[in-house]
C-alpha cells in the first residue's frame, strides 16, 4: 500500500474531544480513542497550547542486556503509542521542534500514560533541539565571486577551486568534514570546555582542527579548500553563532511521517564506531528473518558485531589482519590531545573493516585490508579469502559475483571459488577504459590517462572509485566517483569497456547544476541509476537519454539530458544562490521489494547531516523525511531492509541503519554515547499496535 504525506482534515468536534480527553481530570487514554496492548504504551500529549501534533514520545531502557530505545510520532490530537516494548521498566519523555523536554516519567508496558510536552520558553532553547544542518546553514561560504580562487598570495583560495560549489563539496564530503561526523551540532558550533581558551574563533579553530587522533586528517583537509580563508569562515560561523543568531526551525513531521517507529539498539563502547550493517541478502529480503543484523567496527576496532535484535543481546566476532605485525591504523602521535579522550590512542585497527554483505547462503562478506573476510553464521568461522580484494564497498550481483568499487571494477566470482577453491583465479579486475574511437571493442594499449585523447584510440582514465551497484537489467556494473563534480562510470563486463558521466556542472546546456555523487544503486526494473549528490540532491541518471555514449566527446558532460535532480528538504547555506543544501548525503538505497510500504524501488538517500533517512515518492514528487530525534547526531552511512515476515504486514519489515559517526562523543551525550544499530517500520497510522 502506497502512503502520503497528505493531511487528512480533523473535523472541530473530534479535535474538541481529543482535547478535552486530553486535558480534563478523570478522562483516560481510551476515551481519547488510544487503545494499547499489554506491551505497548499510549496516551495523549498536551502541553499549554493543547494537543502537541508531530512531537516525538521518546521510550529508553537500561533494563535489557543492550540498552533499547524506541520512539513514535503523536498524530494530529496529540495522540501516540510506543508499540511492541519488551518487558522492562522505561524513561519516557517528550521532544519536539517549539518545545524543550519534558521531565522524563517511568512508564511500563500495558500502562497508559498521558504526557505533558514543555513549551520551549524562547527560540534559542527552541533551537538547541534542530538538526544539525539547520545551524551548519548559517555557515556563509565564500561568495561565489571570488572563485576561480586566485591562489595563498590572492584571495586564499586554490586555484583549483573553479566555483563556489566546488568549495562547499570539498568542504562537506570530499575526504573532508562531515565525511566523518556531523558539522553543527553542539559539538562543533560551540569549543569543548576542555580546549584552551583563545582571544577569537579563528585562534580557536586553527587549534581544534588539529586535535585528537584524527588531529592530522582534519588539519590536510583544509588544504584543498584554502587553509587560511576556510578557517576564517568556519570562526566567522561560530562567532555569529556565540553572538545569537539562530538558524530557522525545522518542519514537524507531517503525514506519513508521524507513522514511523524507530528502534535502536545500543552495540560497541564510547571509544569505537560502527561503520555500515547488513541484515539480509538484498535479492531476497526474506532472508535471515528475525534474525542477527551484522555490522562493522571501521578505524575503531577488528570485530564483526552482531545483535540478535529480539533476545536484545551483541557479542564480537574478531577478525584477525593478514599480517599480525603490521602497524596499527591510525595508532599515531596526535598534534594536539583530543577535547574528549587527552593523549589517549583510541583506535589501534589492523584489519579496518568497513562493509559487509550477505550471500545466497546467509554468509557475510567484509571488506577489509589484506583481502575479504567471510563469516559464516552456521560455524561461527571467519575466513580470509584470497583473491577477494579488500576494497570499499561491496555489492553482489544475480549471479554471485561480488564487485567492489576502486581504481576499475574489481570483482570475485563466489561460485567459481566454491567450484576450484582458486581464489586468485575467481578475481580480478576491469580497468576504466574509454571507447575513444568508438568501434566497440577494447583496443590495446589504450591512451594513458595522463595523456591528452587521440580520438583513433581508446583512452584509459584515473578514477578513484567509491561505491558500487551491478544493473540487473543489462548486466553492466556503476561505480561512483567522488570529486568535484564526480561522475557515475559505467562498465560492461562483457567489453570490458567503460563509459563516465558527470553531473551538470558548470554547463551551459543544463538547467541545474549539481556535483558530488557519493552512493549510487540502481531500480531494479528499469535499470534507472540513483545516486545522492552533495549538492543537496537526490538525483537519477537515465543511460537511454544519452544521444552520446562514447567517441572523442564522451568524456563526462556529454550527457546533461539524462540527468534528473531532486533537491533534498532541508535549509541553503547563507549566502548561496545555487546548488548548496546544508545536509550531507554518504549513501543511498533502493527499496526493490516495498519492504517501506512506500512502492517497489523507491529510493532513499541519507540524511547524514540531517538526524534522517529520506525517501522519494515518486508518486507525490515529494520527500518522506525520516528522523532520529534522540540522541542527537544521527550520521547514517548506508541502510538496508528485511523482511521478517511477510505475512506480519508493517510489523514483520524494517529498514536498518547505524548510528555511524566516527566521532561517537560529538552526539548528544557526548563521551558517555556508544553507538547504535537502528530500525524504522512505517505503520499505517501513527496508533497502530
Amino acid at each position: 500500500m502506497r502512503h502520503t504525506s497528505r493531511f487528512h482534515p480533523v473535523l472541530p468536534g473530534v479535535a474538541l474531544a481529543a482535547l478535552l480527553a486530553a486535558t480534563l481530570p478523570g478522562v483516560n487514554a481510551r476515551q481519547a480513542g488510544v487503545s494499547i496492548d499489554k506491551d505497548d504504551i499510549g496516551g495523549v500529549v498536551t502541553s499549554a497550547k493543547g494537543p502537541e501534533a508531530g512531537v516525538w514520545v521518546i521510550a529508553e531502557t537500561r533494563d535489557l542486556p543492550t540498552n533499547f530505545i524506541k520512539i513514535a510520532v503523536t498524530d494530529d490530537q496529540g495522540r501516540y503509542v510506543v508499540p511492541d516494548l519488551p518487558a522492562a521498566s522505561y524513561s519516557i519523555w517528550v521532544r519536539g521542534y517549539g518545545l524543550v523536554d519534558s521531565p522524563k516519567v517511568t512508564g511500563v508496558p500495558g500502562k497508559a500514560l498521558n504526557l505533558t510536552a514543555v513549551v520551549a520558553p524562547d527560540a534559542k532553547a527552541a533551537a538547541e533541539y534542530y538538526p544539525a544542518n539547520y545551524w551548519l546553514a548559517l555557515l556563509e561560504p565564500p561568495p561565489a565571486s571570488d572563485f576561480p580562487g586566485t591562489g595563498r598570495d590572492g584571495n586564499g583560495l586554490p586555484e583549483a577551486l573553479r566555483t563556489q560549489g566546488a568549495w562547499i563539496g570539498h568542504m562537506k564530503q570530499t575526504g573532508s568534514c562531515v565525511q566523518c561526523h556531523q558539522l553543527g551540532t553542539k559539538a562543533t558550533r560551540e569549543f569543548h570546555p576542555a580546549q584552551p581558551k583563545f582571544a577569537t574563533h579563528l585562534e580557536a579553530w586553527d587549534y581544534r582542527v588539529q586535535t585528537g587522533q584524527s588531529g592530522a586528517f582534519m588539519n590536510n583537509t583544509f588544504g584543498p579548500i584554502g587553509r587560511d580563508r576556510s578557517l576564517a569562515v568556519f570562526a566567522d560561523w561560530t562567532q555569529r553563532i556565540a553572538n545569537g543568531e539562530l538558524p530557522e526551525a525545522p518542519p514537524r513531521p507531517q503525514g506519513v511521517e508521524r507513522n514511523v517507529v524507530v528502534s535502536q539498539w545500543e552495540v560497541g563502547d564510547p571509544k569505537v564506531f560502527v561503520h555500515d550493517e547488513i541484515t539480509t541478502d538484498r535479492r531476497n529480503p526474506t532472508l535471515n528473518g528475525y534474525g542477527p543484523v551484522y555490522a562493522v567496527q571501521e578505524l575503531s576496532g577488528d570485530y564483526l558485531i552482531v545483535l540478535d535484535p529480539v533476545k536484545y543481546t551483541t557479542r564480537k566476532v574478531h577478525l584477525a589482519p593478514a599480517d599480525p605485525t603490521s602497524r596499527p591504523a591510525w595508532a599515531q602521535d596526535m598534534p594536539q590531545p583530543s577535547n574528549f579522550w587527552g593523549n589517549e590512542v583510541i583506535w589501534e585497527p589492523r584489519v579496518v573493516p568497513h562493509n559487509p554483505w550477505i550471500d545466497a547462503k546467509g554468509r557475510v562478506w567484509i571488506t577489509a585490508r589484506g583481502g575479504c573476510r567471510m563469516y559464516d553464521p552456521k560455524d561461527d568461522s571467519v575466513t580470509r579469502v584470497e583473491g577477494c580484494p579488500g576494497t570499499h564497498h561491496v555489492q553482489i550481483d544475480d549471479n554471485e559475483v561480488l564487485w567492489f568499487d576502486q581504481a576499475g571494477a574489481a570483482y570475485f566470482d563466489i561460485k567459481k571459488w566454491e567450484q576450484t577453491g582458486d581464489g586468485k583465479a575467481a578475481g580480478g579486475t576491469i580497468p576504466f577504459v574509454l571507447d575513444t574511437n568508438a568501434n566497440g571493442k577494447l583496443d590495446e594499449p589504450p591512451v594513458a590517462a595522463n595523456e591528452p585523447i587521440d580520438p583513433a584510440r581508446d583512452k584509459a582514465i584515473r578514477s578513484g572509485g567509491y561505491d558500487v551497484i551491478p544493473n540487473p537489467v543489462d548486466g553492466s556494473v556503476w561505480i561512483s566517483v567522488t570529486s568535484v563534480p564526480g561522475s557515475l562510470v559505467r562498465v560492461d563486463p562483457k567489453t570490458r569497456l567503460a563509459e563516465v558521466y558527470e553531473p551538470p556542472y558548470m554547463n551551459p546546456a543544463a538547467k541545474i547544476e549539481g556535483y558530488l555523487p557519493h552512493g549510487i544503486d540502481v531500480d531494479r526494473k528499469t535499470g534507472l541509476i540513483w545516486t545522492g549528490l552533495n549538492s543537496g540532491h537526490l538525483a537519477s541518471f537515465d543511460r537511454r537519454k544519452c544521444k552520446v555514449t562514447n567517441g572523442p566527446t564522451a568524456t563526462g558532460q556529454h550527457c546533461p539530458e539524462g540527468w534528473t535532480l531532486y533537491r533534498t528538504p532541508g535549509p541553503q547555506f547563507k549566502g548561496v544562490k545555487e546548488s548548496g543544501n546544508a545536509d550531507g548525503h554518504y549513501l543511498n538505497w533502493n527499496d526493490w521489494y516495498n519492504i517501506s510500504g512506500f512502492g517497489d524501488d523507491t529510493p532513499f538517500v541519507m540524511g547524514t547531516n540531517s538526524d534522517s533517512i529520506i525517501a522519494l515518492d515518486r508518486a507525490q514528487n515529494r520527500f518522506v523525511v525520516m528522523r532520529v530525534p534522540y540522541p542527537m547526531g544521527f550520521f547514517p552511512r548506508g541502510m538496508d531492509g528485511r523482511i521478517d515476515d511477510p505475512n506480519a504486514g508493517w510489523k514483520g519489515r524494517g529498514l536498518w541503519s547505524t548510528q555511524a559517526a566516527q566521532a561517537t562523543w560529538h552526539q548528544e551525550g557526548g563521551t558517555a554515547q556508544r553507538p547504535k544499530i537502528v530500525q524504522f517500520q512505517i505503520r499505517p497510522n501513527p496508533l497502530a499496535k
